[in-house]
């Protein structure tokens, strides 16, 4: 029975892999959005396959969910090419990329997800295999040690990030090509969640995913995400599709307003009116006081807060704009 039960585990999570796979788009064309980098890039792909060489490396740069890792992927559909998939803490010795590198065969693809935080010894092992195509291994220790040069395939590398800034010159200048990943538009996300709904065979009317869409901050993967847990709600109520009426009241068991900001954008904010009285304060100041990393702040809730108009970043601090104390209820103090 045990083995069973296993069985039946591993097929339900064979079927969420298939689901996730099937949501990420093949091609340029069936990728939704990011026009103008879609633009670019066929250019560069249709003129790598022309002459039959491999594309130069490319930079994917923008904040978490735009969708960096389905577009690496399309661009590997579109050479026909391999792809191997690795990421930037996963590569914690030289030894680890060199192992790597070492394996790829002509014209495949290297994508590396949060490159910016490749180790120093590790990122030095790119710069002539990204140049060259050589691979610098040291033989031997202490006096007896020598650097081996060890060709390799011509291949492409693809590097995506959320911190451009925060990648080496030497690195950044060995990219080509770079990709600024850009905010999706409500119509955009639209087309995204109703065509998630039909891979999931699960049916939303237009004005539910519009919902969807004002709330999934410009992103495609809060887009993705929020539909999943709208179909479920819509399931146990029975439903078989999601119309506006359901799509509200799953947003509100959710605790996601219409501004998109959930429980943790609320906190952050909450604090800073209530806890700081409204002065501009440090990102560390908020990060203690809510239960954060620093760096999740600055990555993950920051950038649409600020998007959306709540806070402003000033030469003090952040702080948190009327709209802010609007939406949440509060009065600003008269100065």
């Amino acid at each position: 029975m045990a083995s069973v039960g296993g069985s039946v585990v591993r097929d339900l999570e064979a079927s969420a892999e298939d689901a996730e796979l099937s949501l990420r788009p093949l091609s340029l064309d069936e990728y939704i959005g990011q026009s103008q980098a879609k633009a670019s890039l066929k250019i560069y792909i249709d003129a790598a396959r022309a002459r039959g060489e491999s594309m130069d490396h490319v930079l994917l740069y923008g904040p978490p969910g735009l969708g960096k890792t389905t577009l690496a992927h399309v661009i590997a559909n579109e050479l026909g090419a391999s792809i191997r998939t690795t990421s930037g803490p996963a590569l914690a010795r030289p030894g680890d990329l060199a192992s790597i590198l070492s394996g790829l065969n002509g014209g495949d693809i290297l994508f590396i997800d949060e490159i910016h935080r490749l180790p120093k010894p590790v990122e030095e092992v790119l710069y002539s295999a990204m140049e060259d195509y050589t691979l610098s291994v040291v033989v031997g220790r202490d006096e007896q040690a020598r650097t081996v040069e060890v060709a390799l395939p011509p291949f492409t590398l693809i590097g995506a990030t959320t911190q451009a800034g925060s990648l080496s010159q030497p690195l950044r200048d060995r990219f080509g090509i770079t990709v600024t990943m850009k905010f999706y538009t409500l119509d955009e996300l639209v087309k995204i969640v109703m065509r998630t709904a039909r891979v999931f065979a699960y049916p939303i009317d237009t004005q539910a995913a519009l919902d969807i869409a004002t709330r999934a901050r410009g992103t495609p993967r809060i887009a993705n995400r929020i539909y999943r847990r709208v179909r479920d709600y819509a399931c146990v109520l029975g439903r078989s599709s999601i119309d506006e009426s359901v799509t509200l009241k799953a947003l509100d068991v959710l605790g996601i307003d219409n501004l998109g900001l959930d429980e943790s954008d609320r906190r952050i904010l909450t604090v800073m009116i209530e806890r700081f009285n409204g002065r501009p304060v440090g990102v560390n100041a908020i990060a203690a006081a809510v239960g954060e990393e620093p760096e999740n702040i600055v990555d993950i809730y920051e950038p649409y807060l600020i998007r959306a108009g709540l806070i402003d970043r000033t030469p003090r601090g952040r702080v948190c704009t009327d709209l802010a104390y609007s939406h949440l209820g509060y009065r600003r103090e008269e100065k």
